[in-house]
């Protein structure tokens, strides 16, 4: 058997929400990411650094595929997934003060064993998000 290539880096993430008017509020508007497509109730996706996050509405992305030129497989998940931003310690203290202006609960804010600290809390569908120092995994920033 042939050895596999090198995965070189997530190029997506996917969370899923029933309210995506919610979640475009929640992912543009509060944590301020650019929004860079949108399709009706199906869809909302943000540019994130070098990656993508792309919250999909599982009720319509569970359907077969509508168009033979883009045959997704239908796909979606119920109930909370999960999503992790890098950031450094001084942004973790600014992410905190943002998201609690804002009204929402912060679920969790340690430091983990290794010395990287997170801060966890939930969007408007569930999903537990996370800000973390990227030390967490062993990176430098």
């Amino acid at each position: 058997m042939i050895d596999p290539p090198p995965l070189r880096r997530l190029l997506e993430t996917a969370l899923y929400a029933d309210d995506l008017d919610a979640a475009e509020a929640f992912y543009g508007g509060l944590l301020g990411l650019e929004r860079i497509a949108r399709v009706g109730e199906r869809h909302v996706f943000f540019r994130c650094g070098p990656g993508l996050l792309l919250v999909f509405n599982p009720h319509e992305t569970g359907k077969p595929p509508g168009n033979p030129d883009l045959p997704v497989p239908p796909h979606g998940a119920h109930g909370p997934g999960h999503a992790c931003f890098a950031a450094t310690s001084d942004e973790l203290a600014r992410w905190r003060s943002r998201l609690t202006d804002a009204g929402v609960d912060i679920e969790a804010d340690f430091t983990w064993p290794n010395g990287a600290r997170s801060v966890y809390v939930r969007d408007p569908a569930g999903n537990s998000v996370e800000f973390a120092e990227p030390a967490l995994w062993g990176y430098d920033g």
